[in-house]
C-alpha cells in the first residue's frame, strides 16, 4: 500500500529538538515513515524544499459565539481562521451561548462541529456551582478537554469567585483544570477607576497586578488543598510569574502573543478599545518579565485567547465596551516573527504551541513527528516577509489588532491528519475537523 502523501526535502522540528531535513511517508492519517525515503511512490508527493515542517500548531484557548447572532464568531469561521494561520486543532471555551455547563451542551457543540470544523477540535466544560459536583464525570466525556474557572468576571456569565465554590470544582475530577485567575472582589472595588477615566488606558490600572495576583495565590492555597492540578491561563504580570516560578508542581503557565508583542500605554492610546481584553495589556516591565519566564522555562504554553468582538461593540464607550481580541490567525506569524527577532528559537516556539500543548493536557497522538502520531503539519517559510491586513482575516469580525504590521515568517501550507487544508493562503477542499481524544479520558 502506498503512502497517501509524501513531504520531500524539508527541515523538520523533531521532539528532541533537532532541526534537520527529512522526508515524512503518511498513511491513514498517521506518520508511518521518517527519514530519507528516496523515490518511494505515494498518492500525493509535496516538495517541502526551503521551508520547515513543525508539528501541527494547537491553541488551547479559543472563544467562538456559537450559536448566536449572524455577526459572532462562529466554529465554521473560527475555525477556518486557525487554519489559514497554521493551526491544526484548538480547544474552545465554554462562554459561549449557550455556556457548555452539561453533558446535552457539550453534545449540541460537537454536533455542530461535524463537517463545519476546519480544525480537530475539543470543549471545555464550564464550572459553576450548580454543576460543581458533576464536573468529575462531565470531564471525561468524549471531545470533552477539561474545566474551565473563571475566578473574575470576564464576557459571559460564567464566575467562580468565592473560595467554597472554587474547592468544590477543584475537589470534583482529577484532570488539571484551565484558570482565569482575576480576583472578582477587587475588580469590583476597582471598577470606578475605570468609570472616572472612561478611556481604554485605564484598563490596565482598574485590573491591575493585585488583581491577577492576589486570585494566582489564592488558586494555588486551594489546589494544594484539593490536591489538584491547575493551569493558569493568560498570565500578565511579572509578580504572578515570580510566584508561579516557585508553584510548577502543581500549576501549569499559558501566555498570549498578544501579552508579548503589546504594550501599554502605547497601544491603547493607538487602538483604543481595540486593544481591550482580559487581563490587560500591561506595560514593558511586564512584557520583560513574560519573555524572562518563557526563557527560564516557567512558561509551559502559548494560547491565542481569540475572542471577537465587531467594532460597533467594541465603539461602546469604556468601560461599557467588550473586552477581547482576534488572535487565532495571527498567533502563528507573530510567533515566527519573534524567532526571526531573535527572542526564541524555534525549537522553544514549536514546544509552547505544539509539543507542550500535547503533554500539560494528555492530547492522543498530537504534538510531535514521530511515526504513529497524528499527521498533523504546520509548514512555515521563515523567510517570507508579510504584512498583517485587516482582509486577511477569516473572522466575522474582520479586524485584528496587528493590522498593517509586517512580520517575518509564514505559515505557507496546513495539514491535517494527511490531508492539505491550507497551502499559500487558500483554503482546499471541505472542513474536516474531527473531536480530539484525551489520556485522561480514554
Amino acid at each position: 500500500m502506498h503512502p497517501s502523501l509524501l513531504l520531500k526535502n524539508g527541515t523538520c522540528v523533531f521532539p528532541s529538538g533537532e532541526i534537520t531535513q527529512a522526508d515524512i511517508a503518511v498513511t491513514d492519517g498517521k506518520i508511518t515513515a521518517i527519514g530519507a525515503l528516496g523515490n518511494t511512490p505515494a498518492e500525493q508527493i509535496i516538495d517541502a524544499s526551503h521551508l520547515h515542517i513543525l508539528p501541527g500548531m494547537i491553541d488551547t484557548q479559543v472563544h467562538f459565539r456559537e450559536p448566536g447572532l449572524e455577526h459572532k464568531e462562529d466554529l465554521e469561521s473560527g475555525t477556518r481562521g486557525a487554519v489559514l494561520g497554521g493551526v491544526t486543532s484548538l480547544f474552545e471555551m465554554p462562554n459561549t451561548n449557550p455556556s457548555t455547563l452539561t453533558k446535552e451542551a457539550l453534545e449540541d457543540k460537537l454536533n455542530r462541529a461535524k463537517g463545519r470544523a476546519w480544525t480537530d477540535h475539543a470543549f471545555y466544560m464550564g464550572s459553576a456551582d450548580s454543576n460543581a459536583e458533576q464536573l468529575g464525570e462531565l470531564e471525561k466525556l468524549h471531545g470533552c478537554c477539561g474545566v474551565k474557572v473563571f475566578m473574575g468576571s470576564s464576557t459571559g456569565s460564567l464566575l467562580v469567585q468565592d473560595d467554597a465554590t472554587l474547592l468544590k470544582v477543584l475537589k470534583s475530577g482529577r484532570r488539571r483544570v484551565a484558570i482565569h485567575a482575576e480576583d472578582e472582589y477587587r475588580l469590583i472595588e476597582r471598577k470606578h477607576l475605570a468609570e472616572a477615566e472612561g478611556h481604554p488606558r485605564a484598563h490596565p490600572i482598574w485590573r491591575d497586578e493585585e488583581v491577577c495576583l492576589r486570585a494566582t495565590q489564592r488558586l494555588i492555597r486551594l489546589a494544594r488543598e484539593a490536591k489538584r492540578r491547575v493551569h493558569v491561563l493568560h498570565v500578565t504580570t511579572a509578580e504572578e510569574m515570580a510566584f508561579l516560578a516557585q508553584h510548577k508542581d502543581i500549576a501549569t503557565v499559558e501566555v498570549l502573543p498578544q501579552h508579548l508583542t503589546l504594550t501599554a500605554p502605547e497601544c491603547y492610546e493607538r487602538l483604543g478599545t481595540l486593544a481591550q481584553m482580559n487581563p490587560p495589556i500591561r506595560d514593558k516591565r511586564h512584557q520583560d518579565a513574560l519573555w524572562q519566564a518563557i526563557r527560564e522555562g516557567v512558561v509551559d504554553v502559548l494560547g491565542s485567547d481569540h475572542a471577537p468582538h465587531t467594532r460597533e461593540e467594541k465603539a461602546k464607550p469604556y468601560p461599557q465596551s467588550p473586552s477581547g481580541l482576534t488572535g487565532v490567525q495571527t498567533m502563528v506569524p507573530l510567533m515566527l516573527n519573534h524567532v526571526a527577532e531573535g527572542r526564541l528559537s524555534l525549537q522553544r516556539m514549536v514546544d509552547l504551541l505544539s509539543t507542550s500543548q500535547a503533554r500539560v493536557f494528555g492530547i492522543v497522538g498530537k504534538g510531535r513527528i514521530a511515526k504513529g502520531c497524528d499527521a498533523d503539519f504546520t509548514i512555515v517559510d521563515l523567510n517570507a516577509t508579510r504584512t498583517i491586513e485587516n482582509k486577511w482575516i477569516a473572522s466575522k469580525v474582520g479586524w485584528t489588532p496587528f493590522d498593517g504590521m509586517t512580520v517575518r515568517g509564514w505559515a505557507v501550507m496546513t495539514i491535517i491528519r494527511g490531508v492539505v487544508v491550507m497551502r499559500d493562503d487558500a483554503l482546499l477542499g471541505t472542513p474536516i475537523g474531527q473531536p480530539m481524544r484525551f489520556q485522561e479520558a480514554l
